[in-house]
C-alpha cells in the first residue's frame, strides 16, 4: 500500500475555510438595536408566560407521533396496556395536574386517571372557624372515579391508572378541559369539565371515538365512583346521622340508600346519585338515566373519640351503556352545600335530598317555614330571627290553643256531673258510658274537641325537628353564647362521656327543659280536672304527672347534641305558650259563664248526633241488649 504523505496543499485549505467561517459570523452578528428587541421580545414572553400560569390555565399538548426509536418502548407497553399503549408514549403521561376555578369552588384534575382529586368550596370553612381551613370535599385520595375497561384482547384496564391528556380552553368565560385517554391521534375516551362562573355546578361529560376496535362494546362499561366523606361540622355523631346516599329515580322519585352500619342496593333508572353530607354534597346527575346502579354506604364512626375524620364511605358502580358502539353521556357535577334554596334554583330536583320530612311536615317546612325564615333572616340576625319566626307561628297557632284550652274548661264544669253518673252507675260501665254521651250531646260538649287542637299543632312541632337541624343558614351563626346555631351551644366541657348525653352540657337545651316543666306543671292540673279516669282505662292524672318531669329530661338529653337554633325554638315556644295559656286562663275563658252556658244548652233540645254518634250509640245499645238476654 502506497503510504499517505503530507499534503500542505490540504492544510492551507481548511484555513482558508476556517477564516471564511469566522468572517461570515461576524459579518452576520446582530446589532446593538436587534439585540435589544430581542431582550424586549424575551422579556414580553416571560410575562405572557407567567400572565397564563397566574390562571391556572395548561398549554395545549401536542399530539405525539411514535417515531422509529420509539417503536420497542410501544410494544412493551402493549403488552400490558394493549390499544391505550399509545396513551403512555405521549408527553402527558406523567404526574401533573390542571386547575379549573371560579368564584365559588376550586377543582384539581390530574393526568392520571383525568378524574377530580380535590374539590375546595372558596366560600365556607370547616368546624374550626378561626382555623381558616376551607371545606374540601375532595382531598388526599378520598375519591377517585374509574371506568373499567374490557378491550376486545381480553384485558380489563382501569381508567384511573392510565394517563390522559389535558386541552384547557376558554370559551368566553366559561373554562373546557378535556381529559383525554388515546389509544391512538383520533381514538380515544373523553371527559370533558365546564365550569361557567359563580357556579357550583360543573358540566361532566363522557364520550368515546373510534374505540369500538379497541373496546368490548358487547356489554356496558363499568363506572365507579367512590368517596369517603369528610367530617366538616363541630359534632360527629350529627353529622353521620344526616350523612346519606340519596338518588332520583322512576321520572323524579327520590329515595335514600338507608342509614344502617353498611347499606347496598341496586336501583333501576337513576337520574342522580347524590352523596350527602350534614351541609354540603356531592352530586353526579345524568340527562339519560343509569340502569342497575348499585349504591353502598358504609358507616365509618364505630367510635367517636377515635373515628373523627371520616364519617360515611359511599360507592357507586353505574352501568355506561354502548349507543353504536360508543360512549356518549352528557352529565353534571354538584359539590357544593347542602342548601334548599341553592338546590332549588338549578330546577333539577335537588332540593329535594334535604330531609324536610315526608307528606304534611315536608308541606309545612317548603311553604311555610322556609319562606318565612328565609325572609325574616334576611334582614335580622339569625338568632333575633328564630325569635320572631317563633313568636308569628305561635300566635299564628294561638286561636287553636285557645279552643283547646276552652275544651278543658267545659269538661272541668261538667266533671262533678261525670263523677255522679260514675257512682250512679257503678255496676253498669255499659249504662254509664250511654249517660255519659247523653250528657255531653245535651251541653253541647265534645269529648274529643281537646285533642283535635292538640293534633293540629303536632306537625308543626314535628315539621320544626325537621326544618332546624337542615337549615344551612345556620352554619356558624352566633347568638349569645352559641357561636354556632347549627351545632350544640357547649358552656361546659366535661372530662367524661355521660351515655346518652355526651361529654358537654348545652345551655339552651336546659332553659328548654325548664320552659316545657313549667308548662306542663301549668296544664297537667285542668287537663286532670277535665279528664276522669274511665274504667278500663290507665289512670291520666298518675301518667301526666310522670310525664311532668319526664318530658323535660328527655328535652334534657335529645337536645344536647342538637344545633342550638332547635333548642332555641322550643324555649322560646314553650315560653310563648305558657304567656298564651296564662292569657286566656286568666283574662279571656270566664269558668262561671261557661257553666251558664253549658247549663242553658241543656235545656235546649239536644243537638242531632253526627253520625259517628249514632253507630256509637248503637254499638253500645247492641252490646247493653246482648248483656241483658245473658
Amino acid at each position: 500500500m502506497e503510504e499517505k504523505k503530507f499534503d500542505f496543499n490540504s492544510i492551507i485549505g481548511f484555513v482558508l475555510i476556517f477564516g471564511l467561517l469566522i468572517w461570515i459570523m461576524y459579518q452576520n452578528q446582530p446589532s446593538d438595536k436587534e439585540i435589544a428587541a430581542e431582550k424586549a421580545k424575551k422579556e414580553l414572553v416571560a410575562k405572557e408566560t407567567k400572565a397564563k400560569a397566574s390562571t391556572k390555565q395548561t398549554e395545549v399538548l401536542p399530539v405525539a407521533t411514535v417515531t422509529p426509536g420509539d417503536t420497542v418502548q410501544l410494544a412493551q407497553l402493549q403488552k400490558t396496556l394493549g390499544g391505550f399503549a399509545y396513551s403512555a408514549t405521549l408527553p402527558s403521561a406523567k404526574e401533573a395536574f390542571t386547575i379549573i376555578e371560579n368564584e365559588k369552588i376550586k377543582l384539581k384534575i390530574a393526568n392520571k386517571g383525568g378524574y377530580i382529586v380535590e374539590a375546595t368550596l372558596k366560600e365556607f370553612k370547616r368546624f374550626e372557624k378561626n382555623s381558616g381551613q376551607l371545606v374540601e370535599l375532595i382531598k388526599d385520595n378520598n375519591s377517585n372515579l374509574n371506568i373499567q375497561l374490557q378491550t376486545t384482547d381480553n384485558r380489563t384496564l382501569n381508567s384511573k391508572n392510565l394517563f390522559f391528556e389535558p386541552t384547557l380552553i376558554k370559551n368566553g368565560a366559561d373554562q373546557i378541559l378535556t381529559m383525554r385517554l388515546k389509544a391512538g391521534p383520533n381514538e380515544f375516551l373523553e371527559y370533558k369539565y365546564v365550569l361557567k362562573p359563580n357556579e357550583y355546578l360543573v358540566g361532566f361529560d363522557i364520550r368515546s371515538q373510534g374505540l369500538n376496535k379497541v373496546l368490548n362494546t358487547s356489554k356496558p362499561l363499568d363506572l365507579q365512583w367512590d368517596l369517603k366523606t369528610y367530617r366538616n361540622e363541630k359534632s360527629i355523631s350529627i353529622e353521620k346521622r344526616f350523612a346519606e346516599i340519596y338518588y332520583e329515580h322512576e321520572d323524579g322519585k327520590i329515595n335514600y340508600a338507608g342509614l344502617g352500619k353498611h347499606e347496598e342496593e341496586t336501583i333501576e333508572k337513576v337520574s342522580f346519585i347524590a352523596y350527602k353530607q350534614h351541609f354540603f354534597t356531592s352530586i353526579l346527575l345524568t340527562d339519560k338515566p343509569f340502569l342497575n346502579s348499585k349504591l353502598e354506604s358504609i358507616d365509618l364512626v364505630n367510635d367517636e373519640k377515635i373515628d373523627t375524620t371520616f364519617t360515611k364511605q359511599f360507592r357507586s358502580n353505574i352501568p355506561l351503556a354502548f349507543s353504536n358502539g360508543e360512549i356518549d353521556y352528557k352529565m353534571n357535577w354538584y359539590f357544593g352545600p347542602a342548601d334548599y334554596k341553592v338546590l332549588k334554583s338549578y330546577d333539577k330536583n335537588f332540593e329535594k335530598i334535604i330531609p324536610l320530612g315526608w307528606g304534611i311536615f315536608g308541606w309545612i317546612n317548603r311553604l311555610i317555614f322556609i319562606p318565612l325564615f328565609g325572609f325574616l333572616s334576611s334582614f335580622i340576625a339569625y338568632g333575633i330571627a328564630i325569635i320572631i319566626f317563633t313568636i308569628i307561628i305561635k300566635l299564628a297557632m294561638s286561636p287553636i290553643t285557645y279552643k283547646s284550652f276552652l275544651s278543658q274548661a267545659k269538661m272541668k264544669v261538667l266533671r262533678p256531673e261525670i263523677t255522679e253518673l260514675g257512682e250512679k252507675f257503678k255496676k253498669d260501665p255499659m249504662k254509664k258510658q250511654q249517660e255519659t254521651m247523653k250528657l255531653y250531646n245535651k251541653a253541647g260538649v265534645n269529648p274529643m274537641a281537646g285533642c283535635i287542637p292538640a293534633l293540629i299543632q303536632l306537625p308543626f312541632m314535628y315539621a320544626s325537628f325537621q326544618f332546624f337541624p337542615s337549615a344551612f343558614e345556620l352554619r356558624q351563626k352566633g347568638f349569645l353564647w352559641a357561636e354556632d346555631l347549627s351545632s350544640f351551644d357547649s358552656v361546659v366541657k366535661l372530662p367524661f362521656n355521660i351515655p346518652l348525653y355526651g361529654d358537654h352540657i348545652s345551655l339552651f337545651p336546659i332553659l328548654a327543659a325548664i320552659a316545657i316543666f313549667f308548662y306542663m306543671k301549668m296544664t297537667s292540673g285542668d287537663q286532670q280536672m277535665a279528664a276522669p279516669q274511665q274504667e278500663g282505662m290507665p289512670d291520666m292524672a298518675k301518667m301526666m304527672k310522670i310525664m311532668i318531669y319526664v318530658s323535660p329530661l328527655m328535652m334534657l338529653i335529645f337536645f344536647n347534641s342538637y344545633g342550638a337554633g332547635l333548642s332555641l325554638y322550643n324555649f322560646i315556644s314553650n315560653l310563648i305558650t305558657i304567656g298564651i295559656m296564662f292569657v286566656i286562663k286568666n283574662y279571656i275563658v270566664d269558668t262561671d259563664k261557661i257553666h251558664a252556658q253549658i247549663q242553658e244548652n241543656k235545656l235546649k233540645e239536644p243537638k242531632k248526633q253526627s253520625k259517628f254518634q249514632q253507630r256509637l250509640q248503637e254499638v253500645m245499645e247492641q252490646q247493653e241488649a246482648a248483656k241483658k238476654k245473658k
